[in-house]
Order: structure tokens, then sequence, then C-alpha cells
């Protein structure tokens, strides 16, 4: 897919994305798991996909944990990993920061060890203080335990006319308890004391794209991700296929009213989706038994047969009817109806 296409419905693929595609380049939060546990038939897919030969990358806007850490998480819930196969926003944004700045750069440090680890592998020297002489700021998520002092301290540099810069933007991140505050929230509070606006590397802009290219060397990727705005929107920014899966933050509704970067290729209940060829939509909203359409202003749904093809349906009805804009029909009478 390019940018220039507007996707008026889900793509069919009578191949199995595991064969289709040579490398699932793979969230973690809201896709593998939500609040360090596996969500629901992940660990089984993934060992699917692998045994069938698959290349699983982990793509993560999360800052805060190194590769190993991440890797050695997915290999205690069943997903064999190793550090090499975790690509994180701190790498994404050390490597910005090093394009920039000469080795042995002082960078201060608003985020936690993964962030510190990144900044090392490019020859930058992590500092605590804004009194230290920093050359810039890298600012990550740094889990709940970070002390407001942190982002005073960004907040000084920054207004001391230090380039900023940040892992990823995400507002939201999910937990076993609910949707939590992420990273972008700590960097509005930021721009709110500065007036300042950061460089960002994470997903959905280029530098976490190439980061990702570069170290996994994928040449059919496919994106797998929860999030429109990141997963979805960075798949589409790099002109490579996706697949939204639902056991994130995204609802059926928030789906269907996608405006075109934010619409995926394939849609799927969960990672299962990896391990089936996905059927035929059309333009005009038939998916399976289901049959949507517009009346008035709703969309409407008939017949019947796997929810998630209803959902296919009604993406594809909403997107036509939206064009390049953003679908404003009601779907909820619809959406209540597949149990989504």
């Amino acid at each position: 897919m390019t940018q220039q296409n507007v996707r008026t419905g889900p793509s069919a693929s009578e191949l199995r994305l595991s064969e289709a595609y040579d490398t699932a380049l793979l969230d973690l939060d809201g896709v593998v798991y939500a609040g360090g546990e596996a969500i629901v038939h992940a660990v089984e897919s993934l060992g699917t996909a692998r045994a069938g030969g698959m290349h699983l990358a982990y793509v993560t806007n999360n800052a805060a944990r190194t590769p190993a850490t991440v890797a050695a998480h997915l290999t205690e819930l069943g997903v064999p990993a190793e550090p090499g196969d975790v690509i994180t926003s701190a790498q994404a944004v050390a490597r910005l920061i090093a394009d920039q700045l000469p080795a042995g750069s002082k960078v201060l440090v608003i985020g936690a060890e993964g962030l510190r680890v990144a900044l090392r592998e490019r020859g930058l020297v992590p500092v605590d203080s804004a009194d230290d002489g920093p050359a810039a700021v890298a600012q990550g998520f740094g889990g709940p335990e970070m002390p407001w002092g942190r982002l005073m301290e960004a907040s000084y540099a920054v207004a001391r006319g230090v380039p900023w810069f940040a892992s990823n933007t995400d507002l939201t991140i999910p937990s076993a308890r609910g949707i939590a505050p992420g990273n972008g929230a700590a960097v509005r509070v930021v721009s709110l004391a500065t007036g300042a606006v950061p460089q960002v590397a994470g997903k959905p802009l280029p530098p976490m794209h190439r980061e990702t290219i570069l170290r996994t060397g994928a040449e059919r990727p496919l994106v797998v991700g929860d999030r429109l705005d990141t997963d979805i929107e960075g798949a589409y920014v790099g002109g490579v296929d996706s697949l939204l899966v639902l056991t994130g933050v995204t609802t059926a509704a928030e789906l269907i009213a996608a405006e075109p970067r934010h619409r995926p290729t394939f849609v799927a209940e969960d990672l299962r989706g990896l391990l089936t060829p996905h059927p035929v939509v059309t333009e005009d909203g038939r998916c399976g038994g289901w049959t949507a359409s517009v009346r008035g202003d709703e969309l409407v749904l008939d017949g019947e047969g796997e929810p998630v093809d209803g959902l296919r349906a009604l993406c594809a009805a909403g997107w036509s009817a939206a064009g390049d804009g953003v679908c404003g029909l009601d779907a909820g009478k619809a959406v209540a109806r597949l149990g989504l």
C-alpha cells in the first residue's frame, strides 16, 4: 500500500499472512501482552507462525526496558526471543540524536534504563541534571515510579535552548487495570512548561521505521498492532501492509471511523489472524455471510457469520462512504450486534 491509496475496505489474502509476509513487525503492549501477561491466543499463534518460517520482530514505542529485558520477558511467557529480535523507540531516538551530535556528547535522560542503554550503544553519555552541560534532552517512558523532578530537569534544559528529543508521544498505554497515561502525556507536561516541541522518533514517524528495517532486514514486512495512530499510521507512512488486532486500545467503532492513514490492510480479532487466509471484502460492504450498508445516517448490518467478517463488512461500507475523510455514520447498533 502506498500513501496515495485511499483504502475502501480490508484486503483479502488467499495465503495465510504468515506465508504471504517474511517478517511480522509486532507491537507488544496490547498485541502480545497486556500488563505483563500474555494475551489470549498470542503464545500459540506466534509459535505456529515461527515454526512455519515467519521471522518475528517485536517493535515497541515503550522506551523503558532494554531489548534484553523484553526478550527475557517474552521467553518467560512462552515466546522465545533474543535481544536482537526487539526494536525499541529508545534505539530509534538514540540513532536520531547520534546523527546530529558527535560521539561523547552528554544527553540528559528523562526515562528508564532502556533509554540509557540505547544512548550508550550510540556512543552518547547519559547525564541526570540540566546543570551537567547536556547537548540534548532525551525523553522516554519512565514507568509509574518516575519522579516529577525528572520532568522539571527536562524543562530547565529545554528552556535554556537544549535540543529536545522524545522516544514517542503515545498519550496512553494499555495495562492490566485499564488505560494509563503514556510518554506523550509526560512530553506534554514539558511542552506546556517550555512552549517547545521535541523531535520524535517513535511510531508512526520515519525514524522508527528506519530503525526497524535496519535491524530486521525485512523484505516483505507486515506491521501488526493494536493502535491506529501509531502502528497502522506507521505502516502507512512506511508504505508497508498492516494487520490490526482488537486486543488492545482500538475499538470496532474507532476502526470503522478511521481516516485513510489509519485504515489497516487486514483486520483480525487477535494474533490468530496471522495463521489464516483473509476473505474478500467488497467495496459495497459484503464479507462472509454479512452485508453492511448505509441507511440514512446509520450503518446497518444484515446476515450472519463470523463477527470479525461483519466488522470487515462494516469497515468497507464506512470507508467507502467516507472516501478520504472520516466516517461519521452511526455504527453503534451494528457493532453491538457483533459483540466486538
